[in-house]
């Protein structure tokens, strides 16, 4: 059943091989797509659905140097010819669109404040284009401002569908900014949007829905990872947990999003199944970043039951052809870690497709 088709909003897709949504950062001091990306992505375009690294929504969200945007003229024109590289070769593309919240610098958002729910810092050090520099504790959004930070997710959305992206991904996962409203440490509001989980959930959902109106729900898929304890986000209590993620997809449900995607290291367990049965739509798990997924274990989640697709990582980073090696059971690239982040085509888009490696 992996490599069968299935529907994720209007979209059907060829098989059940999701590339997640990675970080790389090649697109340059001013987040503009080159020819590096639109060849990256294109490479990848056999693979089901490709969610684009994550996208800032306004410079005040970057998170990292060389990350791209959807939010100037350029950037929206770069990712343009991603898209059309990426349909020309029979692929679908979402965006994901990220705020990075409290993740983080002066130095990375061109002197820009740092903003997230409340004015908890992370303790360490972000690399910045000056080096490393320790995260700055951000300022807490006031209230009146949170229905504009919501038309900035909304405005990157509606850039990403002029650029031709079959869909977006709300990034509601991996400690930025839309998950610092759900965990507990990093919200301490003490308004409308902090305190309970019901509080705790409504930036989220009211972003969710806003992005729906404005684009449909076949186009919308949300990403979330409770209990993800990554970036210093604490959500350690079961109980919170649960009732803060079941507040949240019960609320969304009914929208009929295009999917949702979890990532969690049990993905079979009684959390992320149950999530699974509320939600009722199409649904995608990732199984984490302390382990890399490996072909059978695709296989069992969707054959099992567990899942409608399942999303992949650094698989995808090695083989631009993943879906063609674990379909007929070839061999795989190794991935290099030392080349995730940086600049230049080594460990980007020089990986050799199957027929390649055997010239």
């Amino acid at each position: 059943m992996l490599f069968s088709p299935l529907t994720v909003g209007e979209l059907e897709i060829p098989n059940r091989l999701v590339m997640a949504p990675l970080t790389r950062v090649r697109a340059g001091q001013q987040g503009i797509p080159g020819p590096l990306l639109v060849e990256h992505y294109r490479q990848r375009a056999s693979l089901g659905l490709i969610i684009s690294e994550g996208t800032y929504p306004t410079p005040a969200g970057q998170s990292y140097p060389g990350q791209p945007g959807l939010v100037t003229d350029e950037q929206i024109a770069g990712w343009k010819k991603v898209t059309d590289a990426v349909h020309a070769e029979g692929g679908r593309i979402f965006a994901q669109i990220m705020h990075g919240g409290r993740v983080s610098h002066p130095d990375i958002t061109g002197g820009r404040e740092i903003v997230a729910p409340s004015a908890v810092g992370i303790d360490g050090e972000v690399r910045t284009p000056n080096g490393k520099r320790p995260y700055p504790v951000p300022r807490e959004l006031r209230t009146d401002e949170l229905p504009l930070v919501i038309q900035e997710l909304v405005a990157a959305s509606r850039n990403a569908i002029e650029a031709g992206f079959d869909g977006v991904e709300l990034h509601s996962a991996n400690g930025y900014l839309l998950h610092e409203f759900l965990a507990p440490n990093t919200n301490v509001r003490t308004d409308s949007y902090g305190g309970s989980p019901e509080n705790r959930a409504r930036f989220v959902i009211e972003a969710v829905q806003a992005v729906v109106e404005a684009l449909g729900a076949s186009r919308v898929g949300i990403r979330i990872s409770p209990e993800h304890q990554v970036q210093q986000i604490a959500e350690t209590d079961p109980a919170d947990v649960r009732a803060t993620y079941e507040v949240l997809v019960d609320t969304i449900a009914p929208l009929n999003l295009a999917y949702l995607s979890i990532l969690h290291d049990d993905p079979k367990g009684a959390l992320v199944q149950d999530l699974r049965e509320r939600f009722k739509g199409t649904f995608l798990v990732n199984t984490g970043f302390s382990s890399v997924t490996v072909r059978e274990e695709a296989v069992d989640l969707v054959a099992g039951g567990h899942a409608d697709a399942v999303v992949v990582g650094r698989p995808a980073i090695a083989n631009p052809d993943l879906a063609r090696r674990w379909r007929d059971g070839l061999p795989l690239n190794e991935a290099d870690p030392s080349t995730f982040y940086g600049e230049g085509a080594t460990g980007y888009t020089d990986y050799p497709f199957y027929e390649e490696s055997q010239n």
